[in-house]
């Protein structure tokens, strides 16, 4: 028999009862309203109907497709809140409607007001959570895969480090921030993964730190000589290995938990450091994994060992850490990372010295 609207003892909620093309079907309505009730008893009729004939495709929705993907894990608060925003935007809609047109108005409204988001922006922050809500959807069977074509994101030159300007960062950077910033260059490992580091996964015997990956596991990754000495100095062996400043005379055990967004637990200190070495702005700390994968790749040049050490995942994408520093940095960058760089005045007075002769 055809959906009919229901009341319920004990609830003002109403519900709709009845059998479509088979299947039975007792619901609430979510409302007390007759008119609303009603509409929504139409509604959800013809949905059944069709899924009975054509199947799922033809009637899963957006919001559907986004709570089954928010419950198959616990996913980053960052996240949630771009999928909110694209939640807002595209609601109920069934997902085969959702195609290359309707991108330009997502863009709209899920970013800023008022302004032309850069490319790079239209994909992180739309493009990407929007096609993995969809790809989940397409391996329920829920909908085709999503095939859109993604903003075009102009290449950019991603600076590195030169050893004399790691050794000027260093020494330009307040106490606290020098180990952790000898840390960042010798080992290559991301701002989240060394901020998180504690001293029960330190070998300083062994020379091996073991850090918990962006993509959920574990790598263990070498400590040169300049590390192993900053690490050495430290006077704690437990918890935390870098910690802040305290602040006021507060004790701070560790730094704050951002989930693993940005460089800004280590923001000011950053900024100032970089400014006194000299360096440009558009350096930033993850730019000293960069500088780590150039220098193992100027010393090395071996790509293999340079993805398996640093934690990518493919060749092609060591490709854009590993830049193509001169070999004639190779030396200086070997001295550096086996604790023998010289600092940046003896370095300037050897400069000089080489000049007048």
């Amino acid at each position: 028999m055809p959906l009919k609207v229901v009341a319920r003892a004990g609830t003002a909620t109403l519900y709709v009862r009845g059998t479509v093309r088979g299947q039975s079907v007792f619901e609430s309505t979510g409302t007390s309203d007759p008119e609303k009730a009603e509409a929504y008893r139409s509604k959800r009729e013809a949905e059944l109907w069709d899924r009975s004939v054509y199947g799922a495709k033809a009637v899963v929705g957006f919001a559907h497709a986004v709570a089954s993907y928010l419950e198959e894990r616990e996913r980053r608060p960052a996240d949630k809140a771009l999928i909110s925003k694209l939640l807002d935007h595209y609601g109920t809609i069934q997902l085969g409607k959702i195609t290359q047109e309707t991108l330009p108005a997502a863009y709209r409204a899920c970013l800023k007001k008022g302004t032309e988001a850069a490319p790079a922006t239209k994909l992180r922050n739309v493009l990407v959570p929007l096609r993995a809500i969809l790809e989940h959807a397409a391996i329920m069977g829920w909908c085709a895969r999503p095939a859109f074509k993604a903003p075009e994101v102009p290449k950019q030159v991603t600076p590195y480090l030169r050893p004399a300007e790691a050794t000027a960062l260093v020494q330009a950077a307040a106490p606290h921030l020098r180990p952790l910033l000898v840390f960042l260059i010798g080992t290559g490992v991301r701002l989240s993964e060394a901020l998180e580091l504690d001293w029960s996964k330190v070998d300083l015997r062994g020379g091996r730190a073991t850090v918990w990956q962006k993509q959920q596991d574990e790598r263990d990754v070498e400590l040169p000589p300049a590390v192993l000495a900053a690490l050495s100095a430290l006077p704690l062996r437990k918890g935390p290995v870098f910690r802040p400043p305290a602040r006021a005379g507060r004790k701070i055990d560790s730094y704050r938990d951002n989930d693993r967004e940005g460089g800004g637990q280590i923001k000011s200190g950053w900024a100032g450091a970089r400014k006194r070495a000299g360096l440009s702005p558009e350096i930033t700390p993850h730019d000293c994994r960069h500088t780590w994968a150039t220098w193992h790749y100027c010393i090395h040049k071996d790509l293999q060992r340079l993805r398996d050490e640093g934690g990518w995942g493919s060749v092609k994408m060591v490709e854009r850490y590993a830049k193509r520093m001169p070999d004639a940095y190779r030396e200086e960058a070997t001295a550096w990372l086996d604790g023998r760089a010289k600092s940046v005045q003896s370095a300037k007075r050897q400069r000089r010295k080489a000049q007048n002769a």
